[in-house]
């Protein structure tokens, strides 16, 4: 039997996939549950892997490639003989479809065989760790350690979670690791394949400059960005400014900072805090009516390197403890820098935070994103000459931040009593932000 392999959804908002790198080679065992290709969605790179057992007899859709959700990326055969009758018949589906170039299978060998790319490729293939606690190798890892006659028990990974790699290998024979190539951007099929689980992958290398009158295409990421920005025209929104003295804020900071704490932290948990005052501000609209949230999980804005952001997800933000909730948002901020993020890490938000005021930014407004009823942007603190409760002139630090609401579900009214109360605690309670 003949099976294909479908690009995933790998989030609810994804429409096409991209191929990152194929972890098998056309004519390769692949086994159930074992990892066939790595697709890159909007927001991560992730593992997918194998519904059934066989072989990768036809890949439809090379790395660096993009596909629709759904279509065919790769033809599985349950059996070495049924390889030739898939190689047919992903050639005739490349046909039909007008695909200008030969399908890979049939297509003739280049005269300088280059198998670099390949071992680019797979410098950037992200296998998960197993779960069984075994050594986790790549492939293209592992049979190099058999050319080069490498013990894999004596080699340490350097790969995502101790994932042994080309580069291991390479330093273990002596040898000088060949420099990484980035992945190309494909657009990923559904594979019918189980739940994918996040690929480790290595840093996107910071892009060169454009050159002047050069047209640059939007990435996976600021694709997706795209798309929910025009989304977020369709809501009816407003916005409400206000400002809040944070010296007592900053003082507490100063004290439980050399803890691990962020300023972060601190906002997202005063942010908590008060929501739990205010449900109906961390509530978001459906045409029934307003649906409330059962937790309060603060997204909090994340620019990334070569373009687009994303919103790493504090989930159950009020019930943690400031230091755990610090530690979190630390391992959730690198873990998106390398696109691990599980989907529910960055699209479980039920409020958002979006800080500028790290680059001297002193107030802006934010777009609401689709799904959620509101959004808060912070700007960065500074001294302020203000009136004193004597009649007299003072100094004082102060942060303005500006709430943008859904007002279909939220009114002025509810917004600024949110405001109210945040500042309050901002202001006069800091320290229960540590009970």
């Amino acid at each position: 039997m003949i099976r294909e392999v479908f690009m995933p959804a790998l989030s609810s908002t994804m429409t096409e996939g991209k191929i990152v790198s194929w972890v098998k080679a056309p004519g390769d065992k692949v086994e159930k549950g074992e990892t066939v290709v790595i697709v890159e969605s909007d927001k991560a790179d992730m593992d997918v892997e194998s519904f059934y057992e066989g072989y990768l007899a036809a890949i439809v859709v090379e790395a660096g490639e993009e596909a629709p959700v759904g279509n065919a990326i790769a033809l599985l055969a349950e059996t070495e003989a049924e390889i030739a009758e898939a190689k047919t018949q992903a050639a005739s589906a490349n046909s039909g479809n007008g695909n200008s170039a030969a399908p890979p299978p049939p297509a003739p060998a280049p005269s300088n065989p280059a198998p670099a790319p390949m071992a680019a490729a797979e410098a950037t293939q992200n296998g998960s760790t197993a779960r069984s606690g075994r050594t986790v190798v790549s492939p293209r890892a592992r049979k190099l350690a058999k050319e080069l006659k490498i013990d894999l028990a004596t080699v340490s990974g350097s790969g995502p979670h101790g994932r042994i790699v080309t580069q291991d290998i390479e330093l273990a024979a002596g040898k000088t690791p060949a420099p990484q190539a980035a992945p190309g951007a494909a657009s990923l099929t559904t594979v019918t394949s189980p739940a994918p689980t996040p690929a480790p992958a290595t840093p996107t290398p910071t892009p060169a400059p454009a050159a002047p009158g050069q047209l640059v295409p939007f990435n996976t990421l600021q694709q997706a960005v795209v798309r929910t920005m025009v989304a977020s025209l369709a809501v009816p929104t407003f916005r409400v400014g206000y400002t809040i003295t944070t010296a007592a804020l900053d003082q507490l900071y100063k004290q439980i900072k050399s803890k691990g704490v962020t300023m972060t932290g601190l906002l997202a948990k005063a942010v908590a805090m008060t929501l739990q005052k205010h449900p109906l501000l961390n509530a978001s609209y459906s045409e029934q009516g307003i649906q409330y949230s059962s937790s309060i999980n603060i997204a909090v804005a994340v620019a990334m390197e070569g373009g687009g952001l994303i919103t790493p997800v504090l989930q159950g933000a009020d019930q943690l403890d400031i230091y755990s909730l610090s530690r979190t948002w630390k391992d959730l901020v690198a873990r998106s820098r390398t696109k691990q993020l599980q989907p529910d890490e960055y699209s479980s938000g039920t409020f958002t935070l979006s800080n500028l005021g790290m680059f001297g930014v002193d107030k802006f407004d934010a777009i609401l994103p689709p799904g959620q009823g509101s959004i808060l942007a912070i700007g960065g603190a500074k001294p302020t000459v203000v009136a004193t409760p004597d009649g007299l002139m003072g100094v004082k630090p102060q942060m303005q931040v500006n709430i943008t609401c859904d007002h279909r579900v939220i009114y002025g009214a509810d917004a600024a009593a949110f405001l109210k109360d945040l500042a309050y605690l901002i202001e006069n309670e800091p320290q229960s932000l540590t009970l």
